[in-house]
């Protein structure tokens, strides 16, 4: 049986290499919401991590099994109390945040698991979204790719929005990095970038 295709599913969600620049090798990494377990094999392959994952979806954690991905199938919104305090290196949240109905939350319990958290997500004032509404309608793109009736997104916000969040929670921002068509954006992110990406802690650790 062939090893499972990480390098394609990376070059797709070119995030992957910027999360991977933020993780020491051998690191003990957990990922929320993990999917099919693409990031956590291309985190192996790269840097010999010990990875988990979290997935509720039942198509997902086979493919998980399937590509030999440690997997716990359950909700995020239980909570993470199965797991100890800064038992993890890094906490991911990859593009997940937005789907979320609990987010504070689970930012919180994030931040009592991991010594690190990671939490991408699309930014909502990317102003091909902001046009979108102007014109009259629900924004559709690579980072949000559902029509208004059948996403799963609940919780859109922007990269000002999340700024804000984490000055509110006493959350200290280690690094952020504003992508669009996977390169970096540095004038005005909020209005420029389609994707956000933090890397943080909290401000007692």
């Amino acid at each position: 049986m062939s090893a499972p295709n990480f390098i394609q599913t990376a070059t797709e969600r070119r995030d992957f290499a910027a999360i991977a620049r933020w993780i020491a090798p051998k690191s003990k990494v957990l990922d929320l919401g993990c999917g099919d377990g693409a990031l956590l094999g291309y985190l192996r392959g790269s840097l010999d991590i010990m990875g988990y994952g979290i997935e509720k979806d039942d198509a997902n954690v086979l493919a998980c099994v399937k590509n030999g991905i440690n997997v716990i199938q359950m909700d995020l919104e239980a909570g993470l109390s199965g797991f100890e305090a800064q038992s993890f290196d890094v906490v991911i949240l990859s593009q997940t945040l937005q789907a979320v109905y609990h987010t504070e939350h689970i930012v919180q319990e994030m931040l009592r698991v991991g010594k690190e958290v990671i939490v991408t997500f699309p930014n909502f004032g990317y102003w091909k979204h902001r046009l979108a509404i102007v014109i009259g309608n629900m924004p559709v793109s690579r980072n949000l790719p559902y029509q208004w009736y059948d996403t799963p997104n609940v919780h859109m916000c922007t990269i000002h929005d999340f700024d804000d969040f984490c000055a509110g929670h006493s959350i200290h921002i280690r690094e952020r990095l504003i992508l669009t068509d996977g390169k970096p954006v540095n004038l005005l992110p909020n209005l420029l970038g389609s994707l956000a990406m933090y890397r943080f802690a909290s401000t007692l650790a």
